[in-house]
C-alpha cells in the first residue's frame, strides 16, 4: 500500500453515559480491555503509527499491552472529542506528511472488521476523497420533542447512521476542524467538519456489528460480537 496510513483514537472521554465511575474503554472482554481490542483491530491494516489522545490524569493507557506497541504515540486529549482529535492531528503533523491518510476511530468501537477497513481505504485512495463507514437507517424513526410523546414519523429515505473509522488526508482534516471550531460550528464527527468546509465525503457501507459501546448493556453485546467474529 503506497499511501502511509495513520490512526487517531480519541480516548479521553468521561464515558458518563456508560458509568459515573468506570471508563468504558477500560472494561475487559476476553482478558483484554475494550481499548486494546480497538487498537488491535485498526492495526490489522499496515499502519505507520497510531495516536491515542488520553486525559492528563489517565494512569491506565500507557500500561496496556497494545498491538504493535512500537507504533503507539500518546498525546493529551481535550475537553470534547473534537479537541482530542485536533490535538492528535497536531501531534501527527510533526511526524507525518500533510497528504498522509488518517483514520479517526472511536476508542469504544472494538468490533470493526478488516474487510470494512480495507474498503474504506480503497475508497479514499481510488476516489481521492474523504470517506466514512455508515449503515442505512433500517428502523422507523420517530420525532419526539417533549414528554416522550411522538410528534411525527421521520422518513428514513436517504438517512445513514454514521460510524467510525472516518478517513481523510491529514492536512485537509486538520484544517476543516480548525475552521469549524473557529466559526463555532458543532462538530459531532470528523465528517461534519469536512461537510462544513465543502469537502466531499463518501459513504462506505459498513456493518451493523460495528457497534459503539455507549451504555452498560452494549458491553455484553460487544462480547457476543467479538466471540462470533473469531
Amino acid at each position: 500500500m503506497s499511501h502511509k496510513i495513520w490512526a487517531v483514537i480519541p480516548a479521553a472521554g468521561s464515558g458518563s453515559r456508560f458509568s459515573k465511575t468506570e471508563l468504558k474503554q477500560y472494561q475487559v472482554i476476553q482478558g483484554k480491555t475494550v481499548l486494546e481490542h480497538t487498537v488491535a483491530r485498526v492495526n490489522d491494516l499496515p499502519l505507520s503509527g497510531y495516536v491515542l489522545a488520553i486525559s492528563a490524569d489517565d494512569s491506565v493507557a500507557k500500561t496496556l499491552n497494545f498491538t504493535q506497541s512500537d507504533k503507539a504515540h500518546f498525546c493529551e486529549g481535550g475537553a470534547e472529542r473534537v479537541h482530542s482529535v485536533l490535538n492528535a492531528l497536531t501531534y501527527l503533523s510533526q511526524i507525518a506528511a500533510p497528504e498522509d491518510l488518517v483514520f479517526v476511530h472511536d476508542a469504544a468501537r472494538p468490533c470493526v472488521t478488516l474487510e470494512c477497513l480495507k474498503h474504506l481505504v480503497d475508497t479514499a485512495v481510488h476516489e481521492n476523497c474523504s470517506a466514512i463507514l455508515a449503515i442505512p437507517v433500517r428502523d422507523t424513526l420517530k420525532f419526539v420533542e417533549r414528554a416522550h410523546r411522538i410528534d411525527k414519523t421521520v422518513s428514513r429515505d436517504h438517512l445513514w447512521q454514521a460510524q467510525t473509522p472516518q478517513i481523510s488526508r491529514l492536512a485537509v482534516l486538520k484544517q476543516a476542524i480548525e475552521n469549524a471550531l473557529q466559526d463555532g460550528i458543532t462538530i459531532t464527527d470528523e465528517a461534519s467538519a469536512l461537510e462544513y468546509m465543502g469537502e466531499p465525503v463518501k459513504v462506505v457501507q459498513g456493518r451493523s456489528d460495528n457497534i459503539k459501546i455507549t451504555y452498560a448493556d452494549d458491553l455484553e453485546l460487544a462480547k457476543l460480537i467479538l466471540m462470533s467474529q473469531k
